[in-house]
């Protein structure tokens, strides 16, 4: 535990950029002999508008990336944070506790958050608003949307009190764990289930992306599954009723146009409609 908190904490950017591609090749490759969908389109074409928001995403990512590091190094010379507060413990408790908490206040608040102001939903909706979910989707979020979860990111790490070891392992963690999550592939649908008492599984999160209320509004967690099971924002439904998208924006075409989805969060509110039927709940 001590060697891979140390790798973490010195991983050289060709290392991080490494995990981002290898994964995505992966799970690209995967989608093609494991597709839950079969959407019958052009891959390529969909992803570039995807690769083009995740340039972005890891563009503001590196440029932003000396904070993170002055927080980290500043709640650890401080003892400051709730990591530094607690009782001694093992080091792999410490780092386990380090990533799930991090997990809540980097990912699953900032989701649950855009989900429920307003303003915020229209900066995440260029995320929801692809109605082929794939890989290729994970880092589809709108620059404004990048630097919105960089800031709770950065709050994560000053009231965590977290080190850049726990840091760098929970952001390495969660892209590969966004990537499994979005990527179109078919589980056995019991491995899948099982899976989601403990991480986010592909069919867990695609819920979320179906096209009405109250799915769109539930299963926001990232990485780990507990927080939506502890805090009532689980939701399941079977994998075949799934609908991408969001009603209230059904144009697909204008939803993979570049130009449109950069100004996608400037439009008019319109909420997602909610399915009376409520099957699954």
């Amino acid at each position: 535990m001590e060697q891979l908190i140390h790798y973490f904490e010195t991983i050289p950017s060709l290392h991080r950029s490494g995990i981002l591609v290898g994964g995505l090749t992966f799970f690209w490759i995967l989608e093609g002999s494991l597709p839950l969908f079969k959407f019958g389109y052009n891959k390529w074409k969909h992803a570039l508008p995807n690769l083009f928001f995740t340039f972005t995403t890891i563009l503001i990512n590196f440029t932003l990336a000396f904070l993170l590091l002055k927080t980290a190094d500043w709640v650890s010379v401080n003892e400051f944070g709730l990591l530094n507060w607690l009782p001694e413990m093992p080091l792999w408790l410490y780092v386990i506790l380090g990533v799930l908490l991090m997990d809540f206040v980097g990912a699953y608040l900032p989701h649950f958050t855009e989900h429920k102001v307003p303003p915020l939903w229209m900066v995440h909706l260029v995320h929801h608003s692809d109605h082929k979910v794939d890989t290729t989707t994970a880092n589809r979020h709108h620059p404004l949307e990048s630097i919105i979860r960089y800031v709770f990111t950065l709050a994560g790490v000053f009231i965590i009190g977290a080190p850049i070891g726990i840091v760098m392992l929970y952001q390495s963690l969660s892209l590969v764990a966004t990537q499994f999550s979005h990527a179109n592939i078919k589980l056995p649908k019991k491995v899948d289930y099982l899976l989601s008492f403990v991480l986010i599984s592909p069919d867990m999160h695609k819920i979320h992306h179906h096209h009405q209320l109250p799915y769109t509004d539930a299963n926001y967690g990232n990485i780990f599954s507990i927080w939506d099971r502890l805090l009532g924002t689980y939701i399941y439904m079977e994998r075949e009723q799934i609908v991408y998208g969001v009603d209230t924006f059904p144009n697909e075409a204008e939803n993979s146009r570049l130009i449109a989805l950069l100004k996608q969060p400037f439009q008019g509110y319109r909420k997602p409609t909610t399915d009376t039927t409520n099957k699954g709940l």
